[in-house]
């Protein structure tokens, strides 16, 4: 399963227009910020309608403007780990791991409590949560929505050294073990060209 995606968008002054080949494994849109790369994460999402072109997944078609297609967000199952990692404040770690979890989807919970090594973290606060260890929270949550593709927004973002190292092995461990399709956005040059099997530039 991959994507296929041909967009075109105007924002204000600006104006976007993405295409992406089919292709497994992670796709990077690398470019400096303010280039559109977030609005076109939006747009598969379903948070951002583009004004033409088609958005599929696999076999599924999420939007496509001359059809008339436009699924909304709860439809598209996509698994969306944004820049804040967005967890609640006022539910521990296990609490929001859990939160909107699918009830007819047979997941694996410990499996990915185990692949994202946050068994430890679990009663904790997020106030209490480095950046590294909200993040792989973040993307556990997203994980066990049952998602059919993971969208990560710059998920190295505001991390030290040591955390981004540590959050950058679990990407790739990620990339090689789970077999679902990933859109990365980063302006990071290293970081394109270690995580992504493809990268489309911007700007």
């Amino acid at each position: 399963m991959s994507f296929d995606i041909d967009v075109r968008c105007r924002l204000g002054d600006a104006e976007i227009d993405c295409r992406i080949e089919p292709g497994a494994g992670v796709t990077v849109l690398f470019g400096p910020s303010g280039a559109g790369k977030t609005s076109v994460l939006n747009m598969v999402a379903g948070l951002l309608r583009p004004d033409a072109g088609h958005i599929r997944v696999g076999a599924d078609t999420l939007f496509d403007a001359a059809a008339g297609i436009d699924l909304p967000p709860e439809a598209r199952r996509a698994g969306y780990v944004f820049q804040e990692s967005r967890l609640f404040p006022h539910l521990r770690v296990r609490a929001n791991l859990l939160y909107g979890l699918p009830k007819r989807a047979a997941l694996d919970v410990d499996g990915v409590i185990g692949l994202l090594g946050i068994a430890p973290l679990l009663d904790r606060w997020p106030r209490t949560l480095s950046g590294g260890e909200a993040k792989r929270v973040a993307i556990g949550r997203a994980l066990l929505r049952d998602p059919a593709f993971l969208l990560l927004d710059e998920p190295l973002a505001s991390l030290d050294r040591a955390r981004r190292e540590e959050i950058l092995g679990l990407l790739e461990r990620l990339r090689d073990g789970i077999g679902l399709p990933i859109l990365l956005v980063t302006h990071e040059r290293d970081e394109a060209e270690r995580l992504g099997d493809r990268i489309v530039a911007f700007g």
